[in-house]
């Protein structure tokens, strides 16, 4: 008999579970086009129902720009725990899906997984953005200022009910700037 290592059947067990949620809900119809180089630069998390990276991260940022080869380099930039931890950097690359409008990608994580990233919705002026995943276990409300009304959060909340998540797990990020230290603000290096 083999013994799968201690990491395997949790893995499994998610994977599993997943595929059983994504059976109990239609999959979510993304916006019906993204113009890219529009969307790329500087969003800041606004509220989110984090992955365990994400856990407890203060002043997270996602930046993304587009490379020579079409894919969308993402750095998420963040201070874990507090305002005055040291930043920290993790990068990741989208690879966005054809005759999807440019509105579906997988983003792949240190080279090996990838994970779908769909947007659910986007302000007509580029100012804010939902993204959402058919399982409906994560969700990004992310906008181009670190704050937005109150009303605009509320709003938030209820497009994220339509489509069929759980809105109580949707947490606030905790976002103060400006910055007072000089901490590593710097997004580089080719997409991973």
């Amino acid at each position: 008999m083999r013994i799968f290592p201690p990491l395997v059947l949790p893995l499994l067990l998610a994977a599993v579970l997943s595929g059983c949620a994504q059976a109990k809900q239609p999959p979510i119809t993304p916006v019906q086009s993204v113009d890219l180089p529009r969307f790329m630069g500087r969003w800041y998390v606004i509220g989110i129902i984090p992955t365990r990276l994400e856990r407890g991260n203060y002043n997270p940022v996602e930046t993304y720009r587009l490379d020579s080869k079409g894919q969308v380099c993402t750095w998420y930039r963040y201070r874990p725990d507090s305002f005055d931890a040291p930043v920290k950097l993790l990068a990741s690359t989208g690879l966005v899906q054809p005759d999807t409008g440019n509105a579906e990608w997988k983003v792949r994580f240190f080279g090996l997984f990838k994970a779908q990233y769909l947007v659910g919705w986007l302000a007509p002026d580029y100012s804010q953005v939902m993204v959402v995943r058919d399982a409906r276990d994560y969700l990004w409300y992310m906008a181009r200022t670190p704050t937005v009304p109150e009303a605009d959060y509320q709003a938030m909340l209820a497009r994220a009910a339509a489509l069929g998540y759980d809105t109580s797990r949707i947490e606030r990020v905790p976002q103060q700037w400006p910055e007072t230290d000089q901490d590593k603000d710097t997004f580089h290096g080719e997409c991973r």
